[in-house]
């Protein structure tokens, strides 16, 4: 009777351990996403001589700055406005499938760190609507991941993250980043 009593507890035992593996395994798999989009943002910053070409402009600057050049160090307390091209490759002159429409400020002191609040907005045969995102940038690692925090049109009410990678820098003027926008509720 003892016997069976340790053979129950000890197979109640495996088959509660079993169940917590496979519980804790679904829970740390990622879902797939249910659309996926990748596109280049080109960020050409005014600098009193190109307002033709210039596709974003410091707004609000330190005390110790101007709204021609960024602030030094590390562009510190610039706020900068922009209305960048999107396109499909990473092309300026390749044809816009969008605008990423926004702005960007520069938090930190001691680092190069940037916070975003922007739209990537749509208005052609293939995509019409935005996607809005929301994040912090720690520009000094490779890959950044920013919130999308919801949208219009083809992405309502959408949710996801956007993974930017630099893809080009020319000193402080120009900029061009990779955006792998990842979509996980699709309505």
């Amino acid at each position: 009777m003892a016997a069976t009593t340790e053979l129950i507890s000890a197979l109640l035992l495996f088959l509660l351990m079993c169940s917590s593996n496979i519980s804790s395994s679904e829970k740390t798999r990622r879902p797939e996403p249910c659309k996926r989009l990748v596109v280049y943002f080109h960020d050409i910053v005014y600098n009193g001589k190109n307002a033709q070409n210039a596709t974003s402009a410091i707004v609000a600057s330190p005390a110790w700055g101007n709204k021609t050049t960024l602030a030094t160090p590390n562009f510190f307390g610039d706020v900068v406005v922009f209305d960048n091209p999107l396109t499909l490759d990473n092309n300026l002159r390749s044809t816009p499938v969008g605008r990423a429409q926004g702005f960007y400020l520069y938090d930190r002191k001691d680092f190069f760190s940037a916070w975003f609040g922007f739209s990537f907005v749509f208005n052609s045969t293939r995509l019409k609507g935005a996607i809005n995102i929301a994040g912090a940038d720690d520009i000094a690692k490779t890959t950044r991941d920013l919130s999308v925090v919801g949208g219009t049109g083809d992405f309502f009410m959408t949710r996801g993250v956007a993974t930017f990678t630099t893809d080009a820098v020319e000193d402080d003027r120009y900029f061009r980043l990779r955006v792998d926008v990842k979509l996980y509720e699709c309505y």
